[in-house]
Order: C-alpha cells, then sequence, then structure tokens
C-alpha cells in the first residue's frame, strides 16, 4: 500500500474510532438553544448557541428580503433525509403545502388529537405523543410556535421546539414534504389542508438525522422530547394495586400516556379477536369515574378513553366501545361532560378492568418542575436534580455488579431523601429515577442502537462517604437496596419508595469498557437531593512508596557536576535547552523505556527491568536516586550499580544533537514520531519556562528532571507486568500517588485524549498526562483568590495556548 494510502486508511481509521476526534453533538451544532421564562415564553435572548445554529427569525427575514422560499441545506429534500443509505425513491416527490392544497393552513380552525394520523412510517409512537400534546394549549404553543403560518410572513420556514437533555433546542425546516401522487406520504391531518402535524414529524425527523431515525421506538421517548418531564413505565403482569389513581393523579398534574400491547411475532401490527393491534402504541387521552346507573345498582366505574394513531374504524369491539350497550346506563349530561363522540375516529373508551386485561404496558411521563403549566399551579410535589455524564473506556465505563473490580469505577452520585412524602402513611420517601441515553437515536444509521443499561441503589451513612468516590472494598461488603432491570431502552425510569436516608445511585452499562453518554435524573420532594459523590479536584500528598533522594546541600555533588555538563553539552552556546533538545535528551535516556515499531503504526514499549535490589525498599517504595536517576544513572552507580548502556557518554548525545531534524518527529525513513511526542516536549518546556522564551535554563531543566523522575517512579510503581502501559482503570490511582485528586469529567477528558482503544495510557502518554495537570493546576494557582481565578479573553488564550 502506498505511504499517502496507508496514512490516509490510519486517518479513518482514528477518526471512526471511539477515541478519534469528538464532533459535537446535532442538538449543540444546528439548534437553536431557546431559554423560557417563568410565563412559559421563549426569551427575547436566546443563550449561548454554536456559530452553526440555524436563527429561524433571521433566516426568514433574508428569505422574505429576497423574496425566495427557504430551502434546508442540514435536512435537504432528498434521499439522505429519508434513509439511512440516502437511497432514492424516484415514484416520491417533495412537494411545498401549496402545491398539495389549493388553501394550505398551518391550523385548520385549531389543532386537536385529530390532527395526528399515522402514514406509511412506523411511527406510532410518535404519534401518540403528539395526540396527547394537543390536549394542553401551553405544552403545545412551546413545542408548535404560534409564529409559524401560511399567511404572514410565509417565507417557505417553519420551526418547532424539542427538549434535549436539559435544553430546549430550535430546530429550523423548510416546508417541502414527501408525497406520493400528491398525497402526504407519511403523518397527515384530517384536513387534506392541514398541515403541522406533517411539519412537526418533519422537524422531529431532522432532529434524529432522517425520517427512517423515526421508525419503532417508545411513546415515552417522545413525551419527554415534547416536555422535558420524566417517564416511568408499568408493566400490567406487575401491575401496582393503585394505578388507576396514579393515573387519575398523573392527569390532574398534566402528564402525558400512552399504551401498548406486545407485538406478535410472527405478524406485524397483528389485531386480537377485541380490535386491538399489537405492538402499537395508543394514546391515552382520559381517566374517569363515571357516574352509572343500572336497574340493580348506582355508583362509579373507572373509565379510560384511548386513541388509536390510524384515526380509522381500528377501535375496540368490547365492553364501552362505540355504541355499546353499556353506554345506555349512563346520564346523557355525564356523556356531554367528558365529550363522548361516536365516529370511526380511531378514538374509543373502554374499563379499566379490561385495560389491565388486554394491554400490556402503560408509559407515563410526569411534567418537570419548571413546565409553566407546574408553575402557575403553585403545589407541584416535585422537584427536579439532575447531571449528565458518560462511560469511558478505561475510566468510568465499569459495567454491572457482576464485575466487581471495575463496578466501582462507575459514575457515583449521593441522593439525600430527608423526609418522607407529606402523604405518605408508611413514612416513605418516593424518589423516580431516569436513567437517560444521549443521542442514540441520531446514530441508527451508523448502526448504534440503545445501550443495555440500568442503575443500582446503596444506603450509605456519612462515614462511607469520607472517601470519594467509594472504593471497590464498599460495594463488596454492602448489599444494594434497589434496582431496576437493564434493558436496552434509551430511558431506564424506576420510581422507588425508600426510607428516609442518604443513598448512592450507580449508572452503568450492562458490560464494561462500553462508552455512552448519559442524563441522570431524580424527581423527588425533597429540593436538590442529589450531588456527585467526587474528589475535589487538587493536589494531595505525593504517594510514601516514592522516594525522591535529594543529595546533601552542603557537600559536593559529583550528580550535580555530571548533570551541568550535559546539560551544557545539549544546550549549546545559548545555554538554554529548547523542546527539540529537550527530546533528544529524554529519547536517549529512555530508549530502553520506549520502543516504538518502525513503520510508527503500532506501539511496542518495553521498561527495562530493576537492574539492582537496592532501587527497591524492603516495603517495596520505588526509588529515584537523585537527579540522575531520569538519565538512567549513566555516570555513577547511584542505583546500586552501573546501569547505563555499554559505552554511552554524554557524546552520544552529540552524535544525536548532529542527527536531531531526524528526531524532531518531522521526517524519518526510520519512522517518524520516535520516542516522545514533540506534543510533550513542548508541553515540559512550557510547564517550567516562566519567561516563555521557549527555552530551559539549567535550573528548570534540573525542576522538570526531577518531576520526571517521580512520574518515572509512580507509573513504575502500577506497571506491575512492566508492559509499559498502565491498564484499564489504573489512571484515577496512579495520578494520585503522583499528587493529583481528579474527578470524573477530568479523567473522562484525559483518557479521551491520551488512552489507548483498549484504554490503556501509554508511558509517554503518562508522563504528558502529568505535565498537562501540573501546568494548569499551577496557572489557577497564580491566580487564585479564595477559590476563584479570574481571567480575560487574552490572559486565558495566552496561558492555555502555550501550555
Amino acid at each position: 500500500m502506498p505511504d499517502a494510502t496507508r496514512i490516509d486508511s490510519l486517518v479513518k481509521e482514528f477518526n471512526d474510532s471511539p477515541h478519534g476526534p469528538k464532533k459535537l453533538h446535532q442538538s449543540r451544532t444546528r439548534f437553536m438553544p431557546i431559554v423560557f421564562g417563568r410565563d412559559g415564553k421563549p426569551q427575547p435572548k436566546p443563550g449561548p448557541r454554536s456559530a452553526e445554529a440555524q436563527d429561524f427569525y433571521a433566516l426568514r427575514k433574508r428569505c422574505l428580503r429576497s423574496g425566495s422560499l427557504f430551502e434546508d441545506p442540514e435536512f435537504p429534500a432528498n434521499g439522505s433525509s429519508l434513509s439511512f443509505t440516502g437511497e432514492s425513491r424516484p415514484h416520491l416527490k417533495w412537494l411545498r403545502p401549496n402545491e398539495i392544497s389549493q388553501d394550505p393552513r398551518f391550523f385548520e380552525n385549531s389543532y386537536s388529537r385529530f390532527d395526528v394520523n399515522q402514514g406509511e412510517l412506523g411511527d406510532c409512537w410518535l404519534l401518540a405523543a403528539a395526540a396527547n400534546l394537543t390536549q394542553d394549549p401551553q405544552l403545545f404553543t412551546r413545542v408548535v410556535p404560534e409564529d409559524n403560518s401560511f399567511k404572514k410572513d410565509y417565507a417557505g420556514i417553519f420551526h418547532f421546539r424539542f427538549w434535549r437533555f436539559g435544553q430546549w433546542c430550535d430546530v429550523v425546516i423548510d416546508d417541502r414534504l414527501p408525497t406520493v401522487n400528491g398525497k402526504l406520504v407519511y403523518m397527515r391531518s384530517t384536513e387534506d389542508n392541514e398541515f403541522w402535524s406533517a411539519l412537526l414529524e418533519k422537524a422531529y425527523a431532522k432532529l434524529f438525522g432522517s425520517y427512517e431515525a423515526l421508525r419503532g421506538g417508545s411513546a415515552s421517548e417522545a413525551m419527554v422530547d415534547f416536555t422535558g418531564g420524566i417517564a416511568e413505565s408499568y408493566e400490567m403482569k406487575d401491575v401496582p394495586k393503585d394505578l388507576f389513581q396514579i393515573i387519575e393523579k398523573g392527569f390532574r398534574s398534566h402528564a402525558m400516556f400512552a399504551c401498548s400491547l406486545e407485538p406478535d411475532p410472527f405478524k406485524p401490527e397483528a389485531e386480537t379477536p377485541q380490535g386491538l393491534i399489537r405492538g402499537h402504541a395508543y394514546s391515552l387521552t382520559m381517566a374517569k369515574m363515571v357516574d352509572i346507573q343500572t336497574p340493580n345498582v348506582k355508583g362509579k366505574i373507572p373509565l379510560l378513553r384511548l386513541r388509536n394513531p390510524w384515526g380509522n374504524a381500528n377501535e375496540w369491539n368490547g365492553a364501552w366501545s362505540d355504541k355499546s350497550p353499556e353506554w345506555k346506563y349512563i346520564p346523557e349530561e355525564t356523556k356531554r361532560e367528558i365529550g363522548l363522540i361516536f365516529e370511526l375516529d380511531g378514538e374509543f373508551w373502554m374499563s379499566f378492568q379490561d385495560f389491565v386485561k388486554y394491554f400490556d404496558r402503560i408509559e407515563m411521563c410526569n411534567m418537570s418542575p419548571d413546565c409553566p403549566i407546574i408553575r402557575q399551579s403553585g403545589n407541584y410535589p416535585w422537584k427536579q436534580s439532575a447531571f449528565e455524564g458518560e462511560w469511558v473506556i478505561g475510566s468510568t465505563a465499569g459495567g454491572c455488579r457482576n464485575y466487581p473490580d471495575t463496578f466501582w469505577h462507575n459514575p457515583q452520585y449521593v441522593v439525600h431523601l430527608k423526609e418522607p412524602d407529606k402523604d405518605d402513611t408508611e413514612k416513605k420517601a418516593t424518589a423516580i429515577i431516569a436513567l437517560l441515553q444521549k443521542n442514540r437515536r441520531s446514530k441508527r444509521n451508523k448502526g448504534m442502537d440503545c445501550l443495555t443499561v440500568g442503575l443500582i441503589i446503596y444506603r450509605v451513612t456519612e462515614r462511607d462517604l469520607i472517601r470519594k468516590p467509594l472504593p471497590k472494598e464498599f460495594f463488596l461488603r454492602n448489599a444494594s437496596v434497589a434496582r431496576s432491570t437493564f434493558v436496552n431502552l434509551r430511558e431506564v425510569t424506576c420510581r422507588f419508595r425508600l426510607d428516609p436516608g442518604t443513598y448512592v445511585v450507580i449508572p452503568s452499562t450492562f458490560e464494561p469498557n462500553i462508552e455512552g453518554e448519559f442524563m441522570i435524573r431524580v424527581f423527588s420532594e425533597c429540593p436538590d437531593c442529589m450531588t456527585e459523590n467526587e474528589d475535589c479536584v487538587g493536589e494531595c500528598d505525593l504517594d510514601p512508596r516514592v522516594k525522591i533522594r535529594s543529595p546533601d546541600p552542603t557537600k559536593p555533588d559529583p550528580q550535580r557536576q555530571a548533570m551541568e555538563k550535559l546539560f551544557l553539552d545539549v544546550a549549546g552556546v545559548d545555554g538554554e535547552v529548547d523542546w527539540m533538545e529537550l527530546k533528544m535528551v529524554l529519547d536517549h535516556c529512555f530508549r530502553d523505556d520506549i520502543a516504538i515499531a518502525a513503520k510508527g503504526v503500532s506501539r511496542s514499549y518495553h521498561v527495562a527491568p530493576v537492574e539492582s535490589k537496592k532501587s527497591l525498599t524492603p516495603q517495596g517504595e520505588v526509588v529515584c536516586c537523585g537527579l540522575l536517576a531520569i538519565l538512567q544513572d549513566w555516570y555513577g552507580k547511584m542505583a546500586g550499580g552501573d546501569n547505563r548502556p555499554a559505552g554511552s557518554t554524554s557524546a552520544d548525545l552529540m552524535v544525536a544533537k548532529e542527527r536531531a531534524p531526524l528526531m524532531t518527529g518531522e521526517t524519518s525513513p526510520e519512522g517518524s514520531g520516535a520516542g516522545f511526542s514533540k506534543d510533550a516536549c513542548r508541553s515540559m518546556v512550557a510547564m517550567l519556562d516562566e519567561d516563555q522564551s521557549g527555552k530551559l535554563g539549567f535550573v528548570e531543566f534540573q525542576k522538570l528532571l526531577t518531576e520526571i523522575a517521580r512520574w518515572k517512579a509512580v507509573f513504575k510503581l502500577y506497571d506491575t507486568d512492566r508492559s509499559g502501559h498502565l491498564n484499564p482503570f489504573e489512571l484515577r490511582a496512579a495520578l494520585q500517588s503522583a499528587g493529583y485528586h481528579l474527578n470524573n469529567k477530568i479523567l473522562n477528558s484525559l483518557m479521551h485524549r491520551y488512552g489507548s482503544r483498549e484504554g490503556e495510557i501509554w508511558f509517554d502518554d503518562f508522563i504528558t498526562c502529568a505535565v498537562k495537570i501540573k501546568t494548569m493546576i499551577d496557572i489557577f494557582r497564580a491566580k487564585d483568590v479564595n477559590g476563584i481565578a479570574s481571567f480575560n479573553m487574552d490572559e486565558w488564550i495566552q496561558k492555555t495556548i502555550y501550555c
């Protein structure tokens, strides 16, 4: 393979790998963040946004000024917006509403659940949620802005708002819609000239990359994206005794509901004898205790109103169905009150008893406390706490409890349930905990489905929480008090009733070293009840097993003299060492510690074994004896014997210096980039280069080698098999031994930046990690005032760009 082709292949492989360049998610690059005020209206000045975000008002104004209709370059009218493969459909045409209808309208009179009817796409779950959305005007207009119109300021551009992992995003689309023979292919309204529902579906498809991405899903997923609420589900085989009361209470609190039957494995969308469709999502639009009077009894009966998104004659045909004889026992006044209509529109009523008997699952989306309806009510009991996190190979992707050696590395969250619920007779505290996977549906075109995830809860004491995070020993000694099942759904939600107290929640993938991003939320009656169980970032004591023996400053020091001679030989006439000269020294000194394959593609590291028992104390301490230990003890027997390679002298460095261009990673027939990287050496110089001259004097050079000696000693503590790398999940402990407390976010960033695909940290990358951390801490400390450092833009860029 030619060199250029091989390099292109390697670059592509790296870009596609888990540790390739991190690309910003669609919701952060294409869609403008929206901030809502307490009245539920969007703020006139939305929050910070990416330069790539589409501004609806600016785009519409530009189109109106030019007299042109908007064409969305990010979701074009072609096959790429229809399917993962981008395959075109010749018989399908993209038409604007005025090409479909002579009098197109966004709303025909108003909006209702009957405007949501399913087309070819298998997204009944989305339609069930959209039908629920129409039930409340405030919820509806937060998703479907009132300034969308085919009359006023029409420019072929529309926008919709969806909740995405803690923020509302404005999604801009053009109004070209897929049609066959002049008819809409996908979602449509009952009225041929009404287009809000079709455009809503298109905006939601753009959110995830294509219409095909919407094929198959859970109604709770869309309900969360429409409201920012938290979803939970109940299986009818394990139905709680008070389920109807939960549904009634939910409707009073503006919750949304959907339900479904298990699919038939042999026949998609099979119809049952009762007229229900398997594997199909229905919206639940009302729950009522209805007055009933028969010749023999008078009282109330629990009834539910449901709707099939197909909007046709496929309805329930049992008791309380349309024109069922049971309705003659209901007073006419009650029928008017509940809005009873007998039409072949997909809507029907059934008893709660039959509902539990024939349906398999019900999904419920509770409104979040920041919902405008909830704010206005003033008596909503739930408070919300939320954090974002990620599972990273070798750092925080610890897997489930089946993997005790790595489980404790997962992110940990402390939940304080201080008091029981106000109306709970058993004095229990309720917590709804939701684990939401991020950005999985939008990656379905890459073959990435939802991960199998779940969460486990442990009761803890204040004494347990002294150690942050909780160590492996805690989980070996203690049993969990509650847990979810591990399932491959976007969101795993459980309602727990626990004794008041303090708990630690561990979200995880089922197997270790599976990467993914998540958001964890807790709804409870306790405000601000969740915190991260994390170390404070900062410096700590060096591991006592690592000793740096400094020479006595009152006595002559031949080692220092040798060091100074070496330095002057390398530095040359200017008396200072730049990054290229430093690289030359380090590569020469560590040629036994770092061996790189000649082609520069795969790396096999070898750390030279300890030559003398005197370099280890009886307590297992790793000893770096003086400043020249880092130079392999060339000039003396500082480690109990002459450890230098035969014939190695400072003259060798002079030969190397003449060959410096081939050692800097610029161009080399033997493979470029050998030894420490250019970036690592530049960072080492910057760490101690106080005058920012790009060079180090002897004192700075001496300090640098002392630091590297310490970090090398730490590395040897953990590289017990002498493989030349730290194994996955060892970086936190190694850096703590080096004197640094770090949290998961920083460790994850280090693993993304310096870790291998397998989560390993090689020797030179570990040194670079330590250099970066020390430098950033020093930058902060220089401006630290009571734990806060202030920088203007110039200072921040200047400081960080050089380090």
